[in-house]
């Protein structure tokens, strides 16, 4: 019940902020069709009415603006940031000693971000992915998993710098309006402590204080399977250049997802600058993925809809722009279903024969 109640209430939350942000945007657009003072003296539900009578089909045109070229590079551009992704994840992996093959490692990806749009909640690719990858050794298995939560974090953690550098690069236009400013807080605060879980977890700090850290660990229930999770975690601070390849990969593949977003707007042909459209995309990224709403859906397209609408954007072109963006991760997790419902079983039979071989 408990998990029930976690995961619904999300996906409440999820349902309510995309029927007010959707609710919204088509009264406004009846609004914008009867006049603002003859609209105003309609009663409320004939608003909310008309709202809804308008605002589907504009929805649906604004959404057929985009050029079929322009949507077709989007979708590319979101696969680039899934290779990229395998790139990085294939580095932490190298060093637990880990070789998982370019096509497995692919293969898992996918799955995994099939599963990150069909799960309730915000992780459940990444619980998948881990579970995979777990599967795939005998031996470090709980290495293997780390690597999938350490990718994780360092993913996220580049694009909270990435969104801080483009914040200052952009100051002004955050200074101006309480809104950004707002933003810019929370994003700086997550970047604060992001710093101090990665520097904590591959540098340590308080074993090399307190010198009866370790005995203390060890006392805890599992303690030693937490002292091999802290060991392992060490392994990434001293690998030579883990943290600056890791992090210059994941700077190319927010570069991607901004590009995404900027090759879907020129191809609306909607005027946003693109040093814009590298604040707002990375800032709404970063918030989106908080574990609020079932992989940030709703969340995210209001986030979209306020950042954008402070540089003139309509929100109905705004709400295309999000929802375009989301169609081109829901391709690739189309992509990932298929893989999984074709190689599943074959996967599942060589696990069978690898355990009877090594059954004595």
């Amino acid at each position: 019940m408990k998990a029930l109640w976690q995961k619904g209430w999300r996906a409440g939350l999820c349902a309510l902020l995309l029927l007010w942000i959707v609710h919204s945007i088509f009264v406004n657009e009846a609004r914008q069709k009867h006049g603002a003072e003859s609209f105003a003296k309609f009663p409320r539900t004939e608003r909310w009415k008309e709202g809804w009578k308008i605002g589907p089909s504009q929805l649906a045109r604004t959404l057929g603006t985009v050029h079929p070229f322009y949507f077709a590079a989007s979708i590319l551009l979101m696969g680039s940031t899934l290779a990229l992704g395998v790139v990085r994840w294939r580095l932490a992996l190298k060093v637990q000693g880990l070789d998982l093959r370019w096509g497995r490692a692919v293969e898992i990806s996918l799955v995994a971000h099939f599963f990150n749009s069909v799960l309730l909640g915000s992780n459940g690719g990444d619980v998948m992915k881990a579970w995979y990858a777990a599967r795939e050794t005998h031996h470090k298995k709980t290495e293997a998993v780390l690597t999938v939560v350490v990718d994780r974090l360092i993913g996220l953690w580049a694009m909270l710098l990435f969104a801080c550098a483009m914040m200052v690069l952009n100051l002004r236009l955050m200074l101006d309006n309480s809104w950004l400013r707002l933003l810019a807080i929370v994003i700086f605060a997550m970047m604060v402590a992001g710093s101090v879980v990665l520097s904590m977890a591959f540098w340590g700090g308080i074993s090399k204080r307190w010198s009866g850290a370790r005995a203390w660990l060890r006392r805890l229930p599992r303690g030693a399977w937490l002292e091999n999770i802290l060991d392992s975690c060490r392994l990434f601070g001293r690998a030579p250049f883990f943290v600056t390849r890791s992090l210059g990969v994941s700077m190319l593949l927010n570069a991607a997802c901004v590009a995404q977003f900027i090759v879907i707007s020129q191809g609306m042909g909607l005027s946003i600058s693109p040093a814009l459209m590298f604040v707002a995309v990375p800032v709404v990224i970063c918030i989106s993925a908080l574990p609020v709403t079932p992989n940030g859906l709703g969340l995210r397209e209001n986030l979209f809809v306020q950042m954008l609408a402070v540089i003139g954007v309509d929100p109905t072109s705004a709400l295309s722009l999000s929802l375009l963006a989301y169609a081109g991760s829901l391709f690739w997790s189309l992509v990932g279903g298929m893989v999984y419902l074709v190689l599943k079983d074959r996967h599942h039979l060589a696990e069978r024969e690898l355990q009877a071989g090594n059954d004595p």
